[in-house]
């Protein structure tokens, strides 16, 4: 990830609450719509029904992510359904502009957020007993967007064979030839549409414009060391290395909010609040009616006349589940809530990609190193908020791939981002040298985690034990993402910018060595998932059924990351997006896109690692 841009502060965003409804229309719908009062108590008085009318929709979803800004544009194309979106963090423009939220919007000045707690709900795990007992930062978005405008950009899928075990594991119709279709309805890449991509959706997505010596030289170098080029890794060929997809259009971050709520907000039946932080989900018996939740201090309740859908990400969508008394009895009486259906897969599951940086002094003055200096930010920052072009419009992230740890593994599980340019500490420190780095982690990580409410206050974080490099095969895959990436680095490609090695280091050579640098050294990758797992009814470990549907209750889903089955072989971001446009045909009623038999590359042999 590139950090170029540090030390001007934005004001606040604007706090509103956007009721973009027209009264008429509203009324004739709710009229049509509206069916909760009849099974409320008749002794209620007039004035708290015509409350309750007033603020209800046909679905309510809550939070304004990377999959609720997807449900909040397609639920509302059909002018007859009326929807709420809450989310607990502000709006990612002020006063209407992308320029003046230029720390979420300019793509190389990303770990802003990503260390600000402004737009970012800031989490950190427990203590980790297998990585020398270090507690580890995870931040997650907390805005519009959600960590669609806080993340690196970079637009992977993941493999098709991922989609198929996801069908094995229970997730009947989540296949790749039921999940392609929505990955290619929700983009527009740049290159154009072909049998892998989309040519007409509102996520655009483009390749890196720098054309920086670096790049070449790791390509190249990955090349001599005998991997294969793809030009294409989200489509017939993710293994090898290539040029990134990203979601970067016009030298601005694409967000889910910029794709998909910003251009449904003039619809009169989408509503949008923020800074609203949902406290529990109501219900009558097991009947989910709506959400309660906090603005401004004051308490309020929603109501859904169809459904409530909880799209706050894998650990918030799990919390808020928890804290309504869905979850694992026996913790939810230990702490007082009142059980609504026992649930022990709620929080269980949880599932995150680890990586480490190896890092290499470069001996020429062409990393992003001069670009971090203030004289430099400053004209980057005035080229951006000018022309949105420079190097204030990418993320940097522009090369990268995927291969195999060993020989007999049947898809890629070590994945590759290469940058030219130090990240220390996730970007919280700053870089003190010319120097070019990889990302490297085991993409199918055998560690499984957990995550369980601290308290009954919302406001509290959970408890997050993601139970990082707890298995032997665990540890050997990232002592084999050293050894790879060493190799690479040594190719003859590097030879004229390479300088000393900088992390791990020389003096880190044995096994043991390795070992006690991933320990202190790897970090998140940011993608926490599986919290609510989706499968079948006879799995007790499920919280959702394959149409999304918290299993046990009636008119609640789930859709987000937390829904996955077990993590893709990739970055998230992709497929969240993919999981909402699925599910928002599911909710519509319609029949499921398919293309059959599409080609996926398979290697010639598994007696070799590449």
């Amino acid at each position: 990830m590139s950090y170029l841009m540090k030390g001007v502060k934005c004001c606040g965003p604007v706090n509103q609450f956007h009721k973009v409804t027209g009264t008429l229309f509203k009324a004739q719908t709710l009229k049509n719509t509206f069916g909760i009062n009849e099974q409320f108590q008749i002794s209620r008085t007039s004035s708290q029904l015509s409350s309750e009318k007033a603020n209800s929709y046909n679905y309510v979803i809550v939070g304004a992510g990377s999959a609720g800004c997807v449900l909040a544009n397609r639920l509302t194309e059909d002018p007859l359904s009326t929807v709420l979106l809450l989310e607990a963090g502000p709006k990612d423009t002020l006063l209407g502009s992308k320029r003046l939220m230029w720390k979420i919007h300019m793509p190389a000045a990303l770990t802003y957020n990503l260390c600000d707690e402004k737009y970012n709900w800031y989490y950190h795990t427990t203590s980790q007993k297998h990585m020398d007992n270090r507690i580890m930062y995870w931040p997650r978005g907390r805005v519009w967007g959600g960590s669609s405008s806080l993340n690196a950009m970079v637009y992977i899928r993941g493999h098709a064979e991922d989609y198929n075990r996801w069908s094995r594991e229970g997730a009947v119709g989540w296949d790749y030839e039921h999940c392609l279709p929505y990955f290619k309805k929700a983009q527009t890449h740049e290159l154009g549409p072909d049998q892998y991509r989309g040519g007409n959706g509102p996520l655009c997505v483009s390749r890196g414009k720098t054309n920086h010596p670096l790049h070449h030289a790791f390509l190249e170098a990955t090349r001599q060391a005998g991997y294969p080029f793809t030009d294409d890794m989200n489509g017939y060929q993710q293994e090898g290395f290539g040029w990134m997809d990203m979601t970067i259009h016009q030298g601005q971050r694409w967000s889910t909010a910029s794709a998909y709520l910003h251009p449904a907000m003039s619809r009169p039946n989408l509503s949008v609040a923020e800074k609203t932080l949902v406290t529990k989900i109501l219900f009558q018996g097991t009947k989910s009616i709506g959400v309660e939740y906090v603005k401004n201090g004051q308490r309020k309740k929603a109501f859904a006349s169809k459904e409530v859908i909880l799209s706050g990400g894998a650990i918030n969508s799990p919390q808020l589940l928890m804290l309504s008394g869905i979850g694992n009895a026996d913790d939810l009486k230990k702490l007082g809530i009142p059980v609504v259906c026992h649930l022990p897969g709620v929080g269980q599951n949880l599932q995150d990609h680890l990586e480490v940086y190896v890092q290499q002094k470069c001996t020429k003055p062409i990393t992003l190193y001069n670009a971090q200096k203030p004289v430099n930010m400053v004209r980057i920052g005035l080229e951006w908020l000018w022309k949105f072009t420079g190097e204030g419009a990418t993320a940097h992230l522009e090369s990268g791939g995927f291969i195999r740890s060993e020989p007999g593994v049947p898809h890629p599980d070590i994945q590759f981002h290469f940058l030219p340019s130090q990240v220390i500490d996730h970007g919280r420190v700053a870089s003190t040298m010319e120097a070019y780095q990889v990302h490297v982690g085991p993409m199918r990580s055998t560690s499984v985690g957990w995550l369980k409410l601290k308290s009954t206050n919302p406001n509290d974080h959970p408890i997050i034990e993601p139970n990082y490099l707890s298995t032997e095969r665990d540890i050997w895959e990232f002592r084999q993402c050293v050894k790879l990436t060493r190799e690479i680095f040594a190719q003859k490609a590097f030879e004229k910018f390479r300088g000393p090695e900088i992390q791990p280091g020389n003096h880190v050579q044995s096994d043991k060595e390795i070992d006690a640098f991933i320990r202190q050294k790897a970090d998140s990758a940011y993608h926490p998932s599986c919290t609510c797992k989706m499968g079948q009814l006879s799995d007790s470990t499920a919280v959702v059924d394959p149409q999304t549907k918290v299993i046990g209750v009636e008119n609640l889903r789930v859709v987000d990351a937390s829904i996955m089955p077990s993590v893709v072989s990739g970055n998230l971001n992709a497929p969240t997006i993919m999981i909402a446009e699925k599910a928002a045909d599911i909710i519509k009623g319609l029949p499921s896109l398919q293309e059959k038999n599409v080609p996926v590359y398979k290697p010639k042999t598994l007696e070799t690692q590449r």
